[in-house]
């Protein structure tokens, strides 16, 4: 069902849109959950640490996927609002076009270079076989990644939240079970956790294309549109680039943090892993909802009624805050419990490291939070060169913080602390950059 974000309170506008969102993307998590429950508990410890290690750079190639959502996304809710349906189906076609030629390349790149990226992460000898078989296995269903990406963000653009929550659910459950099956029942292994994914992404992916389909055919539009437009893959790209580098440079920075923790030996290691799928399960909710909050802006800069701006911010921290304190106090008091989800008899190591990471984290969810829903009106009112002010703010401190505090006696802690700080550093430099910016007008780096 399409809808428009442009009428209506925005708190209830911005609750019903972003709530199917967050639940979709909760599902969405649950299959690297599932991959990292499954092998800490019916593979084995070093599994996990082999799962957790290749899903680092894993994150790599989901960057791009996730910038060409936002791309698209962001031009194709513009037009939306603007009722030009003609360019709007010129920039849904050109998004696909581009998310293809970029997917091509990132499989060459993936095919030739994965256990190069291995090394350079210095994965451990012992977990290397199955880093890189799982690495080998993820790349081919690339295409499913990237299409599934585009789909919903066009459904994002639409005001659609709920036909992608209910692929996700669906997929997510039956990737559960075919990670169960496929490990204990065909004794595949890694192998048998990296095959679930791949089928049902496949799945997933062939549906909402399908759909997407259907639903374009609801607008009737006079005239023929070009199929793959210059001006709109320039604007797509004014999104999609800077969104990607973002992603992407966080992705390298997390490739450099996992190098330091490797220092730390598997116990550590195998911690980590399992307790950055939870805290990811969080970050990126909080991503997916500000992505929600990017259409929401879109539409209405669109429509020209830039006055729901304010309100929307407003709406969306509170949004947020309710989002993640439930999550707060679940990771700090019920840590050990969740990390058990994931690890079958722990060694000390990895269980003390879990618990330490989400009691660190935990409680700044309600800064990073509050810098998402900024990201997400600079990202749909076109202030891309701001957004990535921000972003490497927090990447920088970060990185640099886990390099020099893990070299002091605070050792392993002193990387899990550098988070905060990073996102503490990232929240002030959005939350200022959206307050310092007129929004009567359409921003500079638009272009539609």
């Amino acid at each position: 069902m399409n809808r428009d974000l442009t009428v209506g309170e925005p708190r209830k506008v911005l609750w019903s849109f972003c709530l199917p969102l967050f639940g979709s993307i909760i599902f969405q998590q649950l299959y690297n959950i599932a991959d990292s429950l499954v092998a800490g508990k019916f593979i084995g410890e070093n599994a996990l640490a082999a799962v957790g290690n290749s899903y680092e750079i894993t994150l790599i190639f989901i960057a791009f996927a996730v910038g060409c959502n936002i791309g698209c996304s962001v031009i194709v809710s513009r037009y939306f609002g603007a009722r030009d349906y003609v360019s709007m189906r010129s920039a849904v076609s050109t998004s696909m076009i581009s998310a293809a030629a970029v997917c091509f390349l990132l499989m060459l790149v993936g095919i030739i270079g994965c256990g190069r990226l291995l090394r350079m992460i210095d994965t451990p000898a012992e977990l290397f076989r199955d880093s890189k078989l799982y690495l080998d296995i993820y790349v081919w269903g690339l295409p499913f990644v990237f299409f599934y990406n585009i789909s919903t963000g066009i459904f994002s653009a639409l005001g659609d939240s709920r036909t992608p929550f209910l692929f996700l659910a669906a997929s997510s459950l039956s990737n559960i079970a075919l990670d169960v099956v496929f490990v204990t029942v065909f004794k595949m292994g890694v192998a048998g956790v990296a095959w679930a994914t791949f089928i049902c992404q496949g799945v997933s992916c062939a549906l909402a294309m399908t759909v997407i389909a259907r639903r374009l055919k609801e607008f009737r539009s006079a005239g023929k549109y070009p199929v793959f437009s210059k001006p709109i893959f320039w604007q797509f790209a004014v999104i999609a680039v800077p969104s990607t580098m973002q992603q992407s440079f966080v992705s390298v920075g997390n490739i450099i943090v996992q190098r330091v923790i490797n220092g730390f030996g598997a116990g550590v290691m195998a911690g980590y892993a399992a307790g950055v799928k939870l805290n990811n399960l969080v970050i990126t909710s909080f991503v997916t909802v500000g992505n929600g909050i990017s259409n929401y802006t879109s539409q209405n800069i669109g429509a020209g009624k830039y006055s729901r701006i304010d309100e929307g911010f407003r709406a969306g921290v509170r949004m947020m805050w309710t989002l993640g304190i439930p999550f707060i106090l679940l990771y700090f008091l019920g840590g050990k419990f969740l990390l058990n989800l994931f690890m079958d008899d722990p060694t000390k190591t990895a269980m003390e490291t879990g618990i330490i990471y989400l009691r660190i984290l935990a409680p700044f969810y309600v800064v990073i939070s509050s810098k998402h829903v900024a990201d997400g009106i600079l990202r749909g009112g076109g202030l891309m060169k701001e957004f990535m002010v921000s972003t490497f703010a927090s990447l920088f401190i970060r990185v640099l913080g886990a390099v020099f505090l893990s070299r002091t006696s605070l050792g392993s802690t002193g990387i899990w602390l550098a988070w905060p700080i990073g996102w503490i550093a990232a929240a002030a430099c959005a939350i200022y950059f959206y307050k310092h910016h007129r929004w009567e007008k359409p921003a500079e780096d638009e272009v539609i």
